[in-house]
């Protein structure tokens, strides 16, 4: 009966849980940050490089 409520009151599994769910939720935000800006930084570039004569 012990061991039932030691394990009952054992949260080291929601911790994790939890901390698992935060970094997927920054994973998403970076991933989603580095798509729209990526676009943007990419024709800078390409437009820095036609002005130089690169391409």
């Amino acid at each position: 009966m012990n061991l039932l409520k030691k394990f009952a009151a054992d949260e080291s599994g929601a911790t994790a849980i939890e901390y698992g769910l935060i970094a997927a939720l920054i994973s998403v935000a970076i991933i989603a940050a580095v798509g729209i800006l990526g676009g943007g930084l990419r024709e800078t570039f390409e437009d820095i490089n036609s002005q130089l004569g690169f391409s």
